[in-house]
């Protein structure tokens, strides 16, 4: 690597994505880039990937999906070894090829999920969830009982979303204004959690809500605004607090029992975070290695340039080296693939699995 994206590590995390057999996205929209993280010769590697502002990231199966400023990118996963025969492609072991965009026009997506056949997307700027089709810039779906219409407004800043067999369960939202950006007038106070389809509110009062995920079959929710990661009680509608970071952290993923969290810098200049009682401690973006069970951190990686605002946090288990060839890549128009076998322009033999 340049001295772009540099980073400092706890060196014991080569360790444990080798022997996990796991990489991780991260999306940095801020730097504009999807960077996947690997353990290779004995040190952490990283892949940037040019994206338009990144958000979300939805993994199902062969599937991958990325969420950036106006458009939904969806790749699919190739395993073939003919497509790895390139000698570019021949060190990787999971290549995921541009497959459709579906250009939605600036929206603000956030969280994003792969459901049954189709894109969940957590639509920010129109309050709502929505789905993602060729037809349309999107489908709205579903908004909380207290957002009047839809409107390009921003109203309660609805941000994360967690699945429960394929359909959004639970949701975040910094306020439950319904006005336009009405959720910035006190935005450390007024998070909620609210269940799916009902709208029920199960915690408010929260510190920036983000990244609701299910572990274990519990929900968990990050307090950006206060740094903490806490667990829910859905039935009494309470939390228990699991872990005070005292950093902005936003975006969570888990690896058998260690939560992956991202973490991001507050600058300065930053008019929307400046009030933040994290700020002083939020100096640095990275991911922090958190292990559920003994409730401690074991590891951490920083950057020291480059990136400062880390979104979404994603694994991708069972692989070490993967690769995300974008439209952009003139090699990408060389390939051409069908099930059971793959081409490359230009060539005449072909390997049929």
């Amino acid at each position: 690597m340049s001295d772009k994206f540099l980073i400092n590590y706890t060196n014991s995390l080569v360790d444990l994505l080798t022997q996990g057999n796991f990489s991780v996205f991260l999306t940095t929209y801020q730097a504009g880039k999807l960077i996947l993280l690997t353990a290779k010769n004995n040190q952490i590697n990283q892949l940037p990937v040019t994206f338009k502002k990144p958000m979300g990231v939805a993994i199902q199966g062969s599937k991958l999906a990325i969420a950036s400023i106006d458009e939904i990118q969806i790749f699919s996963r190739e395993e073939q070894d003919r497509v790895r025969k390139k000698p570019e492609l021949t060190e990787f072991d999971c290549i995921y090829l541009h497959r459709a965009t579906y250009h939605t026009s600036p929206m603000d997506l956030h969280d994003l999920e792969f459901g049954e056949g189709l894109i969940w997307g957590v639509n920010t700027m129109f309050s709502c969830l929505s789905i993602h089709d060729v037809t349309y810039s999107f489908r709205p779906k579903w908004k909380p009982p207290f957002i009047s219409e839809l409107l390009p407004e921003d109203r309660c800043h609805l941000n994360g979303m967690a699945m429960v067999n394929n359909l959004p369960k639970y949701v975040t939202a910094l306020s439950q204004d319904n006005t336009k950006q009405g959720w910035r007038k006190n935005k450390l106070k007024t998070g909620i959690l609210m269940e799916v389809p009902s709208g029920e509110i199960i915690l408010k009062g929260l510190s920036m809500p983000h990244s609701p995920r299910i572990y274990k079959d519990e929900i968990y929710v990050l307090e950006s605004g206060c740094g903490h990661l806490i667990k829910v009680n859905i039935n009494d509608k309470s939390s228990e607090l699991i872990y005070n970071f005292d950093c902005f952290i936003r975006g969570m993923s888990f690896h058998n029992n260690i939560a992956l969290i991202g973490k991001s810098k507050i600058r300065e200049s930053s008019k929307d975070f400046d009030d933040l009682d994290v700020k002083e401690n939020s100096k640095h973006a990275g991911l922090i290695f958190f292990d559920m069970d003994k409730k401690e951190i074991i590891g951490e990686i920083n950057y020291e340039s480059d990136v400062e605002e880390i979104f979404d946090v994603q694994i991708l288990e069972n692989t070490i080296n993967p690769v995300v060839i974008t439209s952009q890549i003139e090699r990408m128009n060389d390939i051409i693939t069908l099930p059971g076998s793959a081409f490359w322009k230009n060539e005449e033999d072909t390997n049929k699995n």
